[in-house]
């Protein structure tokens, strides 16, 4: 049952492996990574890092779009049309005091251009360009610790991933030599049942069949989490499959535990943490939109010119000055005005569902610093557990080996019957198993240690 469910778990812990992350270098000889230069060459080729990196990008568009709120605003209308031609001037042919009533009659048609234009330059927005701008650089401010937020977890995949497939290339090495003593045990008492010796029994030969039926059913498990491990490594690190590939660490091994005490590392992690950064902008970023939305009720003074031009070749031009011509004539002019825009109802709304978000930052906020320092608490007593717990299995390790070994040399000599070397192969199988689930996942949580701390690579 422990073996079975240390292969569960290894199996369930491969398939976290299976992320596409970029695209593979193709590389023609082998390489050679250590667990450091393997996180390096994965935060190079990690395609959801350039996807944050991106954001951020995005983010400084927006503020590019606050502050040239403030910029000249030009707007131009232009257009060719068709109107009717009109001969003559204002009164009707032979009068001067009889206006012209033949508006609607057809005598033709003629072209008609049209040009409006306007150079507006805001001066004074009562503090909304301002306040969406601080806004915007709050957004920045985020987005940038999103990307730390991506490489950390960059770096905790390869580390999942690297020490995984340690741990099943030695689980390997366990059941390959586990499996050539069994073979030569069995190789043994099948000679010596044809030699008929009286102290070997048929029973003893079907024993070690089955143990090394058992072993090596394990060794092909082990064989295919090694398989999948080293698939997903090349993957995290932008290996090209088929490439030569291979680790710097002949065998797994625990990490050093780390000195800091908790209250240290949980005081490291309220001034490290990228989210701790990300809500201090979020806020100042709350803030701001929350008097961006109540300036909204503030008019603009603004400053500018504004001018139209019409030409209409076979229509008579007016030269009255008290009659607006929009076919023929010409103009422009120097302003300055205020510009008011009401939505009593979606100006409030704004301004409540903007506190609204500032309020539940501020909760997010309130308990971070104690979720945090719990985070921190949680994988410290984790990594401490976990310390204990490998030199404990390694110590349970050596001895079972020791037993085994003793237990085959005695077999070789005739001293001991089948189910006692199977004993005592069982018992190391399952002790040295456990110690190297166990490197494994004190390693992790030191990872994880580094990780709940903001002390990435």
């Amino acid at each position: 049952m422990c073996l079975q469910l240390f292969f569960r778990r290894s199996l369930s812990a491969a398939a976290l492996f299976g992320v596409v992350m970029g695209s593979p270098l193709a590389l023609a000889e082998s390489i050679v990574l250590s667990l450091d230069e393997a996180v390096e060459r994965a935060l190079a080729t990690d395609p959801r890092i350039e996807e944050r990196l991106h954001l951020v990008n995005e983010a400084r568009a927006l503020l590019q779009r606050a502050e040239g709120s403030d910029d000249l605003i030009v707007d131009v209308n232009a257009f060719v049309g068709l109107t009717t031609q009109v001969e003559g001037g204002f009164f009707e042919s032979g009068s001067t005091t009889t206006p012209r009533s033949d508006k609607y009659e057809y005598n033709g048609l003629t072209s008609w251009t049209s040009v409006q234009f306007s150079i507006i330059k805001p001066l004074y927005t009562f503090g909304k360009i301002e306040h969406f701008s601080d806004a915007a650089k709050g957004n920045i401010a985020v987005k940038k610790e999103d990307v730390r937020l991506q490489r950390a977890e960059t770096t905790l995949d390869v580390t999942r991933a690297y020490y995984g497939y340690l741990t099943a290339r030695d689980t390997r090495y366990l059941f390959e030599d586990v499996e050539g003593r069994l073979q030569k045990s069995q190789d043994l008492v099948e000679r010596w049942i044809e030699e008929e010796r009286g102290d070997v029994r048929q029973a003893d030969l079907y024993a070690l069949q089955s143990g090394m039926a058992i072993v090596r059913r394990y060794h092909a498990t082990a064989e295919s989490v090694e398989a999948i491990a080293l698939a997903g490594l090349k993957m995290l690190t932008g290996i090209e499959r088929h490439a030569e590939f291979e680790l710097a660490d002949s065998r797994i091994r625990p990490v050093d535990l780390p000195l800091e005490a908790l209250e240290e590392l949980q005081q490291m992690a309220l001034e490290r943490r990228p989210e701790m950064n990300q809500l201090a902008a979020g806020l100042q970023a709350r803030r701001s939109l929350v008097a961006a939305h109540r300036a909204g009720k503030l008019p603009n003074v603004y400053a500018g010119i504004a001018g139209t031009a019409a030409y209409s070749p076979k229509r008579e031009k007016l030269k009255n000055p008290y009659i607006y011509d929009p076919f023929n004539d010409y103009g422009a002019t120097p302003l300055v005005g205020v510009k008011w825009s009401w939505a009593t109802g979606v100006q409030a709304a704004e301004v409540a569902g903007a506190n609204a978000a500032l309020a539940a930052l501020a909760e997010r906020a309130s308990f971070a610093q104690q979720g945090i320092p719990f985070q921190v608490e949680e994988q410290f007593h984790h990594v401490q557990g976990h310390y204990k717990m490998v030199a404990e299995l390694k110590k349970g390790s050596r001895a079972a080996r020791r037993w085994m070994v003793s237990r085959y040399v005695d077999f070789d000599a005739g001293l001991e019957e089948a189910e006692a070397v199977l004993a005592a192969f069982q018992g190391y199988v399952l002790i040295y198993s456990d110690y190297l689930m166990a490197v494994n996942n004190y390693n992790m949580h030191v990872a994880r240690l580094r990780h709940v701390t903001g002390d990435y690579l």
